[in-house]
């Protein structure tokens, strides 16, 4: 089969590689891509993210499957226009991806499911004054989510009475834009964060190993939230007993939820966990693969993971098709611009890739471009180094072994991922 993929980052790249190791697979294009995925994949000649010119690209060039990677195009209708057009989509329609594009009504939907997850209220800027009226009879720590998209960054964590109601009224103000013009404020849930991905055919599904994302963008989880600076596959918190939990309680009321309402689910499921004395929690659902979560998470697979893909598009899920290679662990680290998730420096020549891969390691590119044959540095997430093992502690070590091979002018990332799960 032919497959377009849409996306540029590190989670691409990832899908990119795991794609083209699939037997079905005959030709992986991808848009926009970038230099790692187009060691892989062959470039297309779009010129813009335009519904209609890929609808074209994906009509002249016999595409079977077109594998979505970011939410926005998913939230601004991609699948909806593609399916219209006769053309398989593995990703949710434009009023499923309403669960990851509007907080509130994620929240609302679970509620009406009874999903787990925290307390909650939902406020637009007109209703300042009754926000401020709520916060006042808010336990502390809470949480102040924009409602809509917000590149993973629009979550703030407020200690206390005073920097929740600044932090609110940025977010009323544009802080976030659009995005952050009605906000729901949560209450602060203890425990510990998990990741959970799903493939979804609109009624079936199957999960992926379990992982865990780290947000925040300095070591001991402080400092400003971020895209996520690094993931580890699996997560020892998410137990046998948490799993049957998540299947029972989260994952299939949410896809039944979905078909019942109208509007099955077809894509990656991706339910974000607080778990607390075993008790899991959903903290977001996105509706798309995580990243960085899916570099570690796909370099645990072998198999045939376009086939997959392909039967979740298709509405009949090949669930055989791939298979998780059994006592192996995986670690990612992101590599980022310093500075990141505010201002940063970009440009800057990076060296040392192929002399960290020579050590096992694989290197995804997300923030990076080609200049003059040199490849420099074009984001705020750069690099995310991975590194497979049989046990976490080694996959852990190996990754920032093979970080020292590498090197640019502005290069940061935490010291610590995955050490938590030791």
């Amino acid at each position: 089969m032919n497959i377009l993929l849409l996306g540029s980052g590190g989670r691409e790249h990832a899908i990119a590689r795991a794609l083209s190791f699939s037997h079905s697979l005959d030709k992986l294009y991808c848009y926009p891509g970038n230099p790692g995925i187009y060691d892989i994949a062959e470039k297309t000649d779009i010129e813009k993210l335009d519904f209609q010119e890929i609808t074209e690209f994906c009509l002249s060039h016999n595409i079977t499957l077109v594998v979505v990677g970011p939410e926005k195009p998913l939230a601004d209708g991609i699948s909806n226009i593609l399916t219209q057009n006769g053309i398989k989509v593995f990703g949710p329609t434009k009023q499923a991806a309403r669960l990851e594009s509007s907080k509130g009504f994620a929240k609302e939907f679970m509620a009406r499911h009874n999903i787990p997850t925290a307390k909650y209220k939902i406020f637009s800027a007109k209703d300042e004054k009754s926000a401020y009226e709520y916060l006042k009879n808010c336990k502390f720590p809470v949480v102040l989510k924009a409602d809509g998209l917000a590149a993973g960054k629009g979550v703030i964590i407020a200690n206390d009475f005073q920097s929740a109601r600044v932090s609110l009224d940025s977010m009323f103000k544009g802080m976030f834009a659009e995005a952050g013009k009605t906000v729901v404020i949560e209450e602060f849930l203890q425990g510990r964060e998990a990741s959970i991905l799903a493939i979804c055919d609109g009624k079936d599904y199957i999960t992926l190993p379990s992982s865990q994302d780290h947000k925040r963008a300095l070591d001991g989880d402080l400092g400003k939230n971020t895209g996520g600076m690094g993931a580890y596959s699996p997560a020892p918190i998410v137990t046998e007993s948490v799993m049957d939990k998540v299947n029972e309680k989260i994952l299939k009321p949410a896809i039944e939820g979905l078909r019942v309402e109208g509007f099955p689910f077809v894509g990656c499921l991706y339910a974000g966990l607080m778990i607390d004395n075993d008790e899991p929690e959903v903290v977001e659902f996105n509706v798309r693969f995580g990243d960085p979560e899916t570099q570690a998470v796909l370099s645990l697979f072998e198999g045939d993971l376009a086939k997959l893909l392909y039967s979740a598009a298709c509405g009949s899920l090949d669930k055989s098709a791939i298979k998780e290679m059994k006592g192996k662990h995986a670690c990612c680290v992101i590599i980022a611009s310093e500075g990141y998730p505010d201002e940063y420096k970009k440009g800057f020549e990076i060296t040392g890739i192929e002399d960290a891969e020579k050590t096992g390691a694989i290197v995804y590119q997300s923030g990076t471009k080609l200049q003059e044959e040199k490849l420099l540095g074009d984001g705020g997430r750069v690099l995310g180094v991975t590194c497979v093992s049989t046990t976490l502690k080694t996959a852990i070590e190996q990754a920032y072994d093979a970080i020292k091979k590498i090197n640019f002018s502005n290069m940061f990332y935490r010291k610590d991922i995955g050490k938590k799960a030791l």
